[in-house]
């Protein structure tokens, strides 16, 4: 989270919470009842909503003072300083998730990580309640009556929050649009856990690896390219392109080597998808590939590209561009592909990070 923002609750709780009058707490009511906890109330304040949420409630915020607060308001919650880019819980270890206008602090290149993260704590079909500011733009000076200035705001359109939370592992349930006290428009969200993978994206990516689609395997274990038979992982260690086996933040956070599908649904095979599938997903990573500006896409297997672009096309550089950016299409990497080494496979990722 950013630092600035957390410094000003940290040091403005008490007058924060003076000015403010919560509201809404029904909706957390009828939340809880389609719950199960542990129930993460995600920059929780003062601890206004955790008493609402079913237990046991872990009440989380990057400011230290805020928790503090909770003392008064949430006195049976659990209470963790944490922060929401990384999540200090293990896999699958939470049972829903309530989070309100505490990721609208979250910088908008650094959302899709944050959502990531959220998707890897949750466990199968958690239900999240999200509520962010609606508009465009992002920065500390946007609106004119902030009453504590200084802190860093992000705004969504609902089409674009709806398809960072999709990419990020989330079937939505229902999403609105809604004038809130101050007159200010707020997205409201609820969504499901998808068995899936999430995008692990964020800025300066010098690679963006697309698969396929998620096989359940990977989704299950939160990885791609999990199996022990897929020569993926090795073949990017032996590249120079990642120092870490099975480890997508890692790739990400020190290589900058992001990985998204070009279909988000998990399938056992890829023969269960279709054309209009293919055909969808790449325009979502055309958008995602204009937004974020990777240096190169590296297309894992042939299949998807000649199915969404061009049923001719042979492994190395493309001449279609993905939103702006150069494509290089590779061969699969799955254990079945018999054709292709580990050698020919670290050779054509080279020849992706040349691209770039």
């Amino acid at each position: 989270m950013d630092e600035e923002t957390r410094s000003i609750y940290d040091q403005q709780s008490a007058e924060w919470v003076a000015r403010r009058r919560p509201g809404g707490f029904e909706k957390a009511e009828r939340f809880s009842l389609v719950t199960q906890g542990p129930t993460i109330d995600l920059g929780c304040g003062p601890g206004w909503y955790s008493p609402a949420l079913a237990p046991p409630v872990i009440a989380l915020d990057f400011a230290f003072s805020m928790l503090g607060l909770t003392n008064q308001y949430a006195p049976d919650a659990l209470r963790v300083q944490g922060d929401l880019l990384a999540l200090p819980f293990r896999r699958g270890s939470l049972g829903a998730g309530w989070a309100s206008h505490s990721y609208l602090h979250i910088a908008r290149v650094d959302l899709p990580l944050a959502l990531a993260d959220l998707h890897r704590a949750l466990s199968a079909d958690a239900r999240v309640f999200m509520r962010v500011a609606s508009g465009v733009g992002e920065g500390r000076r946007l609106r004119a009556n902030d009453d504590f200035p200084g802190r860093l705001f992000a705004l969504w359109e609902a089409d674009q929050f709806a398809e960072i939370v999709g990419a990020a592992g989330f079937t939505i349930l229902r999403l609105e649009v809604e004038a809130n006290p101050n007159r200010e428009e707020t997205i409201e969200m609820e969504a499901v856990r998808a068995r899936t993978l999430p995008d692990i994206v964020g800025p300066a990516m010098r690679m963006l690896i697309c698969g396929l689609n998620p096989s359940v395997y990977s989704a299950d274990a939160g990885i791609g390219f999990a199996r022990p038979g897929n020569r993926f992982w090795p073949a990017a260690i032996a590249a120079g392109l990642v120092s870490v086996d099975r480890d997508t933040r890692h790739a990400l956070r020190h290589h900058g080597v992001g990985f998204t599908d070009l279909v988000k649904r998990a399938t056992v095979a890829s023969a269960e998808l279709s054309k209009d599938e293919y055909r969808a997903g790449l325009a979502r990573v055309e958008r995602l590939a204009a937004w974020l500006e990777p240096g190169v896409i590296a297309f894992v297997g042939l299949e998807g590209w000649r199915a969404a672009v061009d049923r001719k096309a042979a492994a190395g550089p493309q001449e279609r561009t993905i939103g702006g950016r150069p494509v290089y299409v590779m061969p699969s990497t799955s254990g079945l592909n018999t054709r292709s080494t580990v050698d020919t496979l670290a050779q054509h990722l080279r020849a992706a990070a040349a691209v770039a």
